[in-house]
């Protein structure tokens, strides 16, 4: 069993493998909802790796800014996902490349 302690390092690492993920979410998926979700993952990598630096630290004002930014991203999925409902009523779709004109 490999024994040690839990770095600085291996958050950034964990964070940063999940800023990637979300990258590439956004940039090769065509659907909306993914796309979303993809962003919210952005957001959750940032958000690990601003409480992990605050941690090691020793600033507790980080997570003060993390709850902050988890509350904008509640408040972005919330419009974001009357915004999608919006236009899937009338597109009858979630796809990015069908919703190039987006007039109604």
């Amino acid at each position: 069993m490999i024994t040690g302690d839990i770095t600085l390092g291996h958050y950034l690492a964990l964070s940063g493998f999940l800023f990637i993920i979300g990258l590439a979410g956004v940039l090769l998926r065509r659907s909306l909802l993914i796309i979303m979700m993809s962003l919210e993952l952005l957001l959750n990598a940032a958000n690990l790796a601003l409480v992990a630096v605050g941690r090691f630290q020793g600033l507790p004002d980080t997570q003060v800014a993390v709850f902050f930014v988890i509350t904008v991203a509640a408040a972005e999925v919330a419009l974001g996902l009357a915004i999608l409902v919006a236009i899937f009523r009338v597109k009858k779709t979630t796809a990015i490349d069908r919703m190039a004109n987006l007039r109604f």
